[in-house]
């Protein structure tokens, strides 16, 4: 991963889009300490987030709630 100061960034910022393109990630620094604040990653990278399942539990638990149950929906919800 290379990083780059914003001013670098701005000089050469067709060169980094087209590196990004081709999967690299590149790492944004600002200041004259350079802290690092930002990274430039390939969209489908960022958009791929793994989807998580729902139901994990489903046939290894369960919950009864009883008839004698007495808690309204508001009250559960602000508990």
């Amino acid at each position: 991963m290379e990083t780059l100061t914003v001013g670098e960034l701005k000089a050469r910022f067709s060169e980094m889009l087209a590196r990004v393109r081709r999967g690299q990630k590149i790492i944004i620094s600002y200041g004259k300490k350079r802290e690092k604040i930002a990274v430039l990653v390939p969209y489908l990278k960022y958009r791929a987030k793994p989807e998580r399942k729902l139901g994990l539990l489903s046939g290894r638990s369960q919950c009864v709630i009883h008839k004698d149950f007495k808690l309204s929906d508001e009250e559960m919800l602000t508990s």
